[in-house]
């Protein structure tokens, strides 16, 4: 017994020895202030006490294993919204300015598995581009380049645009901030020193970029202080300063109306952030860990310098304006050229916005990263049919067919991206062609046989082509690698088209043809948007359909509830609750279309599987496009996929 004791003894002194010497690595309690969940309180126990063990057996043959308690970790504090911010659940997702599927990444970045990701500089447009001077002394090509290789290497690398002179010897912009005062001035090549104006383009967005190179997290304040209460600072005139919140320095940032600095003029000052002191309160903590106040949120300002202040809002405070994805921009956002809002929404014509007026003497970066988008996304075309194709209906003898259930017949070139899938002289499936030589379809309408298969395109009746029928052989089925054909989980599939001898193309060029685009964001389209099917499926008295026919049906929430534990991930609804318009056998595997605010069309959905084609609370079920994104990708490549985030 005596020996038994002093085993256990010694087992205990080893035990607490080696929780003393790693007891940094037990996971330790959040600590939180009951009264106020916002209020920070220091995590780490002024006396932390180890728990104590169970001493380890004689004999583990026959003495069940010991059990170490480790303290709970407390969950934390529930996040505060108001009218604005929210809903909790949207900022549980931590989204920010790189967050693909709620914004879009800038020219020199692509989007990647829901996040944007830093390109090579040769993959951005060079043509018609401003060349842009270095402070490594080199000349790069253009502004997107520029900020790629910034991007890489998280170094600041813009000096100014075009410059014969530049060198690492040669001028270059300079920025500071006046320790005592916070006044921000700069120094650019041939210029006088300059003072930063303090009007209303001086913001907390350009502040933070100011001081990126005092802190990660940028600035506290943004704020201003008259002319004339400044001390000879060596500068008599200011320059406006307009900033992203992406930059990396203020010289990407652009500038405008240099001026003379009057009596009542204001100038810049900032202050640069310093982490809260515990206990003090933090209304919104940024996904940096920045803390704003919850009314700057959701104001179209990036407050927080990551932006994730403005990409959970249920309404936009102010002159500021929201996407339909429940992002805020600035009002400056509004029919700017570029495409903020998935959507398209922000660029509308219905806007009525007044046109900025800048001074010519300096080229904009916003000016630069325009172009760079514009030529991006005119590589790919796809989203908008060929209006010169367009013929119009034939006149047929009786009633007009219906089908699509609910649905009317198309013109013979109306839905340029319907192909059929014809099986050894047998149609029972659609698909929707996404450009180069590429279909899309169901999984469950072929099988990995491509010789059996040929892909009809421009066909109108079924039976029979037309003038501008085309019909290309296969060459590759793949179907997805998680293709379930009991539950039809990962219903895709995609048909890799022969392409014709000794060209790149499967098919000669064909005016009634055109590709859909590739949606990248489950978050493009939202519950009640009107998108549109097609096909040659089955009517509501089960004969099959002769000519194409179409409808428009609505995107249904929460399918789940209608088909329970059927409903999978990557699957979708629409079509109507009363069951006036739906899609049905034959019907699979062609394209669910939604179009956006600026008339893009994207292949949203699949036509896959439902119950009780046509009737009230069994809405049709699609396969989600945009869930795939990446496996379309993957197979093939980005000059076939999306028109946007390249």
């Amino acid at each position: 017994m005596k020996t038994t004791a002093l085993k256990l003894l010694l087992l205990g002194v080893l035990y607490f020895s080696h929780v003393e010497l790693h007891s940094d690595l037990l996971p330790q309690p959040v600590e939180k202030d009951p009264q106020d969940p916002s209020t920070i309180i220091d995590p780490t126990p002024t006396n932390p006490v180890p728990p104590i063990p169970t001493p380890a057996p004689t004999n583990p043959a026959t003495v069940p294993p010991t059990t170490i308690t480790v303290p709970p970790i407390t969950t934390a504090p529930p996040r505060l919204t108001d009218a604005f911010l929210g809903p909790a659940e949207c900022l549980d997702h931590n989204y920010t300015r790189l967050s693909c599927g709620r914004v879009f990444c800038p020219p020199w970045m692509r989007c990647m598995e829901g996040r944007c990701v830093c390109k090579l500089p040769y993959l951005c447009p060079k043509e018609n581009m401003t060349s842009v001077c270095g402070h490594d002394g080199r000349t790069y090509l253009s502004y997107c380049m520029a900020m790629a290789v910034s991007c890489r290497s998280k170094k600041p690398i813009m000096s100014h645009f075009e410059d014969e002179t530049c060198s690492k010897g040669s001028e270059k912009v300079q920025f500071n901030i006046d320790d005592q005062t916070g006044l921000v001035s700069l120094t650019m090549p041939g210029k006088r020193k300059l003072l930063v104006c303090g009007g209303t383009e001086w913001n907390i967005a350009a502040a933070n970029v100011m001081c990126l190179k005092n802190n990660n997290l940028g600035a506290s304040t943004a704020s201003s202080v008259r002319y004339t209460d400044v001390e000879d600072m060596g500068a008599d005139h200011c320059i406006s300063v307009r900033c992203q919140g992406y930059e990396n320095s203020l010289a990407e940032c652009s500038f405008s109306d240099r001026t003379p600095c009057g009596r009542s003029d204001m100038v810049a000052t900032v202050t640069c952030y310093q982490e809260p002191k515990v206990g003090s309160k933090c209304e919104f903590r940024c996904v940096n860990g920045k803390c704003v106040s919850l009314n700057e949120t959701c104001d179209g300002v990036d407050h927080c310098g990551d932006r994730s202040d403005e990409m959970c809002c249920t309404a936009c405070r102010g002159a500021s304006f929201r996407c339909k994805s429940g992002v805020c921009v600035s009002k400056e956002a509004l029919r700017d050229g570029v495409r903020d809002c998935l959507g398209g929404e922000d660029e509308m014509e219905t806007h009525n916005v007044q046109p900025a007026r800048r001074n010519p003497e300096f080229i904009q970066p916003q000016k630069e990263v325009k172009e760079s988008r514009k030529l991006l996304e005119e590589r790919i075309k796809c989203g908008i049919p060929n209006p010169m194709a367009a013929e119009t209906e034939q006149k047929r003898k009786g009633k007009r067919e219906k089908r699509v259930v609910g649905g009317e017949v198309a013109k013979p070139t109306q839905i340029q991206w319907q192909v059929a899938i014809q099986e050894r002289g047998r149609i029972d499936c659609g698909g929707a062609y996404i450009g180069g030589c590429w279909v899309l379809t169901a999984a469950h309408c072929v099988r990995p046989k491509p010789d059996a298969y040929h892909i009809k395109f421009s066909l109108w009746k079924k039976g029979n082509v037309q003038g501008t029928t085309d019909i290309v052989p296969v060459k590759n089925v793949i179907i997805h690698h998680k293709f379930n054909a009991n539950t039809y989980e990962n219903d895709i599939a995609l048909i890799e088209m022969k392409k014709l001898p000794f060209k790149e193309e499967c098919f000669l060029p064909n005016p009634a043809v055109s590709a859909v685009c590739v949606p990248w964001s489950i978050q493009q389209f939202n519950p009640n948007h009107t998108c549109s099917i097609s096909g040659w499926g089955r009517m509501r008295d089960g004969s099959p359909a002769t000519v194409l026919l179409w409808a428009n049906v609505s995107l249904i929430d929460n399918c789940k509830k209608y088909y329970k534990e059927r409903f999978m991930d990557g699957m979708m609804c629409a079509g109507d609750l009363e069951g006036l318009v739906d899609s049905c056998q034959g019907d699979s595997g062609g394209p669910l279309v939604c179009q956006d605010s600026l008339g893009i069309s994207y292949l949203w959905g699949i036509v896959s599987w439902g119950e009780k084609c046509g009737q009230a609370n069994y809405p049709g079920v699609y396969t989600q496009v945009a869930h795939y994104f990446e496996w379309i990708r993957g197979h093939t490549s980005w000059p076939a996929i999306t028109k946007y985030n390249l």
